[in-house]
């Protein structure tokens, strides 16, 4: 269990989307270990048990909600669940989203909305649940998970690439809107993270090319400079960072986490 000391989120009520694998899940397990309490959301009951075991034996308490971000209704019992137990929340961390690539030509249409519902949708619909209570309040941090592809375009992502760059633009026009309440909102843009997300993206290069999976986790790796992946501890870190009290002063920020890829 983490030093008091530590606990600079303590008592602190959070909500992590897509928190049962990769970056949401080392968001929560941060969050808990700086002291906060961690409403866990995600599509598969069986990816939330162990993380909030976890959770709870850091200390803290833990909400487990199985919801479809894509779905408003659920959207909306999930909000309404949270706020029944913890009586509203103080951080909201939108990380649920998926990854898809084709070239553009002859594009899926299903790809575009796909890409489009989880990755933007989702965030909209999340976000329009919990900020009421947000304003009630007057105070709070919304983090948005977006990527390094909110800042560049890249090849055979279109769609992606749309939908994490409408993120960005989301995180800016709410940051301005909900300035006057104490609200912050900011962004984080990690660049390849060693999550199963780029397990997928790995195994799609491979089959798609014909290089080995090995070879083509390397290529991911050297696109950044550091010539590596980032850890989904160093994206949790920076979430941690920014629901400090201490860092009210940054808003409608994108901070890249990506090996210097993009330095703007």
């Amino acid at each position: 269990m983490p030093n008091d000391h530590n606990l600079l989120l303590k008592g602190l009520r959070a909500v992590v989307t897509g928190a049962g694998r990769g970056i949401g899940r080392s968001i929560a397990l941060a969050l808990a270990q700086a002291g906060a309490n961690v409403a866990i959301s995600a599509r598969t009951e069986a990816d939330l048990s162990s993380l909030a075991a976890e959770i709870e034996a850091l200390g803290s308490q833990s909400l487990q909600i199985v919801c479809d971000v894509t779905d408003v209704e659920q959207v909306q019992r999930m909000a309404e669940t949270v706020s029944e137990k913890w009586q509203g929340i103080d951080i909201l961390v939108n990380n649920a989203g998926n990854a898809g690539s084709h070239k553009f030509l002859n594009h899926p249409d299903e790809l575009w909305h796909r890409m489009l519902s989880i990755n933007l949708t989702s965030v909209y619909y999340v976000s329009k649940a919990f900020v009421p209570r947000l304003i009630e309040q007057r105070s709070g941090r919304i983090i948005n998970v977006a990527s390094i592809a909110s800042r560049v375009g890249g090849r055979y992502v279109a769609a992606y690439t749309a939908s994490k760059h409408g993120v960005l633009g989301l995180t800016r026009a709410l940051a301005v809107e909900l300035l006057p309440y104490n609200i912050t909102v900011n962004a984080i843009c990690p660049g390849y993270v060693d999550t199963p997300m780029t397990d997928s993206s790995v195994s799609n290069i491979a089959a798609r090319t014909g290089m080995a999976e090995e070879q083509a986790r390397e290529a991911l790796a050297k696109t950044s400079p550091q010539q590596r992946l980032i850890e989904p501890e160093e994206v949790a870190a920076v979430a941690v960072f920014l629901a400090l009290d201490s860092s009210k002063g940054i808003t409608g920020q994108a901070i890249n986490v990506d090996g210097g890829g993009v330095m703007s």
